[in-house]
């Protein structure tokens, strides 16, 4: 891992652990030794209050490139979410996660997070990742809140 992308890291991690919003949680992965690992982060997004997603803690794995700021981590719910804008996979299509569309290496892991919270009750239908909910989405929005609703009682927090 290079050394800017370990001290980055290392400073947003001390940045979080002094200031980050409420109910949401990131830190390294610990390995079955104790250590942490950087490169990884376990995170928890809650879903905001007075949506459909409120109640639930959506987990997602951060995994840093070893050229990270410059390329943006991959971010992916585990386990996969039913949303338009997640692959089946798992992984979360945002632009500001891309690279290619709005990815700098300004933005830290707090903005990360808060905007993938707002993807959650915001769908961008322009760029749908996932048929199945993509089309209920569009096509009956009745049916669409009823499973978020469900999905968000399947991941309460705990």
């Amino acid at each position: 891992m290079s050394s800017l992308c370990r001290n980055r890291l290392a400073e947003e991690r001390k940045q979080w652990r002094k200031d980050h919003p409420f109910g949401f949680f990131a830190r390294p992965k610990k390995e079955t030794d104790g250590s942490q690992n950087l490169m990884i982060w376990e995170v928890g997004i809650p879903g905001k209050v007075g949506t459909n997603w409120e109640g639930g803690l959506y987990e997602v794995t951060m995994t840093f490139p070893e050229d990270y700021p410059q390329r943006p981590p991959k971010c992916k719910f585990t386990p996969p979410l039913f949303h338009p804008n997640v692959y089946p996979s798992g992984t979360i299509c945002l632009s500001i996660l891309d690279e290619e569309k709005a990815w700098k290496p300004t933005i830290t892991i707090k903005q990360l997070l808060l905007g993938i919270q707002d993807l959650l009750n915001d769908p961008n239908a322009s760029d749908p990742a996932q048929v199945e909910a993509y089309t209920m989405f569009k096509n009956d929005k009745v049916a669409y809140e009823r499973r978020i609703k469900q999905q968000a009682k399947e991941r309460v927090q705990k």
